[in-house]
């Protein structure tokens, strides 16, 4: 049997005395100069950025690092990416070390085997020079709305190897000394299907790594570039001492837990189990994956970075919330996995599904926790993104790709209800406007509303799906449905209720109904309509314990049906 693969996120530097001599007011100062730049670097990412999945959806993240390639600040963004960006950056310093780096340059890749997470998620790296020093890394990633592959989106759920995902970019330089890489333009352009939204979308990270650079440069001019680093290192030190204080308020002890995903794409009957051992220990939080199932045919696999996002998210949940998120915060963080899994794939095993299984990994942290600290954690939350890519031709000829990423409803907690149709694990995608779909594709959203009964009864009532129905208007499309929830609900805890499964199906034209199985790639034509019922979250303590004026309300406004009601809560006075 192959041996586990133990990640650590960075190296420990508690040694470090840079921050005696500090002054404390001034280390605050450029903390908060650090997180306003990463937050401008994301404002101008998404607000550049060509694509409804980034411009709508805000499925992009930008961060700082330092030059050895610890996180340094981080925008409020995806924490999937933000995570992920750190064994990223690795493979670029390892690729391109410091002493070979050149003002102006800029670096690409997108391999997940390399480094990254899928290969829709293309990260851009820009060292960052003051007066001739290297101060410090400025990155971006975006999902990009096609990259090639055998299906429009590239996201197909039934591809068995990585090669029919997309356009595989190894760490390359994209723009060296200012003078960009034409080639490789070139062949981006000539391999994806929208390349006008692709360079859209890749100037937009540009510009977001530029703006970056050029106020990292403003503060150095002001702090000296020695000085940043001592402060630099005094905040990270900071950020792992105060972590490791919360997580010394937990017990002791391992904690497992196990969920399972509805199918890998390919083999629809068959379940995916995903199994997590959290131990809190005197040296910190790890998390073991090594006793998820081995990896699948189809792309549901997780590269390690999934497992590192999935457990930095953890972390950060459990600990202090006012504590500055950087690269100490994840010091304490232990994560394993082993080769041949869910978590460690062989290549060429296909990934592009990666984002269920580790929204479903972080899932299950929270509920080993949830056992380790009873009444921090609520109930399990619907932890699915359900992804919509739709790619296809008008009867005119014009070409189009878009997608849609639809969410559930999050689980109820020991003092209150869960909250409607929102993501709160490692994706933070926003509901996309219906209007910047129907601009953008032949496709007429015919509603989009709250999902009645969808959210777990309990003393707290799980939060509510949402309801869709797309109908395609001209031409036909090719529709990737990537599905979870179909067959494994979120579990209620403390004697709350589960949460509704997803349900999803196409009308055809002809009023012929065929249900989605989780997963498929298929053709609709002019008349066919999708219907999607999101899951819903889990419910927190015995129903028959919730407040009547709260049950009232809850039918009053739709959430629940009088029916749903009495046979979950039990008779309600009038």
């Amino acid at each position: 049997m192959p041996p586990a693969l133990t990640l650590s996120p960075a190296t420990t530097l508690c040694g470090s005395t840079h921050g005696e001599a500090l002054d404390p007011i001034t280390v605050e100062v450029i903390r908060n100069k650090l997180d306003g730049i990463a937050n401008e670097m994301q404002t101008t990412l998404v607000r550049s950025s060509f694509s409804p999945f980034v411009k709508e959806g805000l499925d992009a993240s930008a961060s700082l690092f330092t030059v050895s390639g610890q996180t340094l600040a981080q925008a409020t963004a995806i924490p999937l990416h933000l995570a992920t960006m750190i064994p990223m950056v690795e493979r670029f310093i390892a690729t391109f070390p410091p002493a070979e780096m050149a003002e102006g340059d800029i670096y690409a890749m997108n391999d997940p085997y390399l480094g990254g997470t899928h290969l829709p998620d293309i990260y851009l790296v820009a060292p960052v020079f003051y007066d001739g020093t290297l101060v410090a890394l400025a990155t971006a990633i975006t999902h990009h709305q096609d990259v090639g592959g055998m299906s429009a989106g590239s996201l197909p759920t039934h591809a068995t190897e990585i090669f029919q995902e997309g356009l595989r970019l190894p760490p390359l330089k994209l723009r060296d000394r200012g003078r960009m890489n034409e080639t490789l333009l070139a062949i981006l352009k000539l391999n994806v299907r929208t390349p006008d939204l692709l360079m859209g979308d890749l100037n937009a990270q540009i510009a977001a790594c530029t703006i970056g650079a050029r106020r990292l440069c403003a503060l150095a001019e002001t702090y000296g570039a020695h000085d940043l680093a001592a402060v630099f290192d005094t905040l990270l030190d900071r950020s792992e001492l105060l972590t490791r204080q919360s997580l010394a308020a937990l017990p002791r002890g391992t904690f497992p837990y196990v969920d399972y995903l509805d199918n890998d794409g390919v083999d629809l009957e068959r379940r995916v189990k995903i199994a997590v051992a959290v131990t809190i220990d005197d040296a910190g939080l790890t998390c073991d994956f090594s006793a998820s199932d081995p990896q699948v045919r189809g792309p549901f696999n997780s590269v390690p970075s999934g497992a590192l996002a999935a457990g930095c998210f953890a972390i950060r949940a459990l600990a202090d919330p006012t504590i500055p998120t950087n690269g100490g915060c994840f010091r304490p963080l232990k994560v394993i996995v082993k080769r041949g899994t869910l978590f460690d794939p062989v290549p060429p095993a296909p990934v592009n599904a990666r984002t269920a299984t580790i929204k479903r990994a972080t899932g299950c942290i929270l509920g080993a926790l949830r056992e380790a600290a009873p009444g921090a954690f609520p109930a399990d939350g619907s932890h699915s993104t359900i992804t919509l890519a739709m790619g296809g031709r008008r009867s005119d000829g014009t070409r189009y790709v878009t997608g849609q990423a639809l969410v559930g409803g999050t689980g109820a907690h020991s003092a209150g209800d869960g909250i409607d149709a929102l993501e709160t694990d490692v994706g933070n995608v926003m509901n996309q406007p219906v209007e910047a779909l129907e601009a953008d594709a032949p496709i007429h959203v015919v509603e989009r509303r709250l999902r009645i009964d969808s959210g777990g009864p309990g003393k707290f009532r799980g939060g509510l799906g949402i309801s869709t129905a797309y109908t395609l208007l001209d031409g036909e499309l090719t529709l990737t449905h990537r599905g979870e929830r179909h067959n494994s609900q979120a579990r209620g805890y403390a004697g709350g209720g589960a949460g509704a499964p997803t349900n999803s199906l196409i009308v055809r034209a002809d009023g012929t109904r065929e249900v989605i199985p989780s997963k498929i790639v298929t053709t609709m034509h002019a008349g066919d309509t999708l219907l999607i019922e999101t899951p819903g979250g889990a419910g927190y303590g015995d129903p028959h314990e919730r407040d009547r004026d709260r049950l009232r309300e809850d039918i009053e406004n739709g959430r629940v049906s009088e029916g749903a009601a009495t046979a979950a809560y039990g008779p309600i006075e009038t």
